[in-house]
């Protein structure tokens, strides 16, 4: 998910990860608490003191974001559910679940966990402030973590999908319905309506002039609305392709190309005329590779004419290639992780078809608007 995160360390078999983005709010955090929040908080401190307790509440934030996917993940590996590592980034953290939860009752109590970590810690720190009034420093900083954990377990519980709250929504549905799509489809829905609420606060903010407040607001609604949206499209994903194997999708029997055919008579006899842009190399039968529109835009109109494809195809190359019965949800996350968009389904050797990520949208498309029930499953 988080191509770019850093593993820091490992507890307890999580890997703990801070996506670079972090860094982003890692600075704002520390800049807005030396400059103003402290300064108004405690006056008098020096200029040292205040970026000393801005970067000391930075960690606390950072250290009750990371307890907050702990208690996530904890209670999902409890309950069955496989969580390899913890990642930080801009709008906080996620626990990156390898598989989705089976029941509603497992839904409900993973997405639970974290909020009830959130403010057990705010009430822990607020009791530690109480009792460090003589510090007037330490007293702020604990205060300012008992807030920030306050606002991180309520604002998490907002029926909101993706939110812990949006999660607990959908599993309330899901327990009601048996139906995870349509829970997922109402729980996103909602996550949709609280994002376009969210950006136009921030625009509102933005006129009244709190520029960092209203952009910061816009960011966390797109990141909702753009979350919510994606949830939703990779749980129609697992409906529609569940149990299916590439050999049932691909595209059989595809056009080829011998490596003998210019660049020219490939463009106008192939790829125009049959509307491909990724077509596999064949010579007598034998696979020797691919062809598409890549390559062409690397070479010069004027040498189409005297350029073969043979001299210019992508030879085979494993990580184009899939076997015929690879779950098609497997070739999704080799999409995800890879970026490849297309390939060649190769068995013995031998070409059996191809397929790439618009034939599988198609599909989701036409599933989507065929008006076919979703399939249904029952809670333990």
């Amino acid at each position: 998910m988080f191509s770019n995160a850093v593993k820091l360390f490992s507890i307890n078999r999580f890997d703990i990860k801070v996506d670079p983005s972090w860094l982003i709010i890692a600075a704002l955090v520390t800049w807005s608490l030396s400059q103003q929040y402290f300064p108004d908080t405690v006056p008098g401190a020096s200029g040292v003191g205040y970026v000393g307790m801005a970067l000391v509440a930075m960690l606390g934030l950072f250290a009750s974001l990371l307890l907050h996917e702990l208690a996530h993940s904890v209670v999902a590996r409890r309950l069955g559910v496989p969580i390899k590592s913890i990642t930080l980034f801009l709008f906080g953290g996620v626990a990156e679940l390898q598989t989705e939860p089976a029941s509603a009752r497992i839904e409900f109590w993973i997405a639970l966990a974290g909020p009830v970590m959130s403010l057990a810690l705010a009430l822990g720190f607020w009791a530690l402030a109480s009792g460090a009034s003589p510090v007037p420093a330490v007293g702020a900083v604990l205060s300012y973590l008992a807030l920030i954990n306050l606002v991180l377990g309520v604002f998490n519980m907002v029926p909101a999908f993706p939110l812990d709250g949006g999660r607990v929504l959908r599993a309330y549905l899901w327990h009601r319905t048996g139906d995870v799509l349509a829970a997922t489809r109402v729980a996103a829905r909602s996550g949709t309506v609280v994002a376009y609420v969210l950006m136009a606060l921030g625009v509102a903010a933005l006129f009244q002039g709190a520029l960092l407040a209203g952009v910061w607001q816009v960011m966390i609604g797109g990141f909702v609305l753009i979350a919510a949206r994606a949830s939703y499209a990779a749980q129609l994903a697992h409906r529609t392709f569940d149990g299916r194997a590439v050999k049932t999708l691909m595209t059989r029997d595809p056009i080829t190309v011998g490596p003998e055919v210019t660049l020219a008579d490939f463009v106008n006899q192939i790829m125009l005329h049959h509307n491909v842009g990724f077509v596999p190399v064949v010579e007598d039968t034998v696979l020797l590779g691919h062809m598409d529109q890549s390559i062409l835009s690397g070479i010069d109109r004027e040498y189409w004419t005297s350029t073969r494809v043979g001299d210019v195809f992508v030879g085979l190359d494993h990580s184009a290639m899939v076997h015929p019965d690879t779950p098609v949800e497997d070739l999704l996350d080799t999409i995800r992780q890879t970026g490849r968009r297309k390939f060649l389904v190769v068995a013995d050797h031998e070409l059996r078809g191809v397929i790439s990520l618009s034939d599988l949208t198609r599909i989701l498309n036409q599933d989507t608007f065929s008006g076919t029930p979703p399939r249904r499953t029952t809670n333990p």
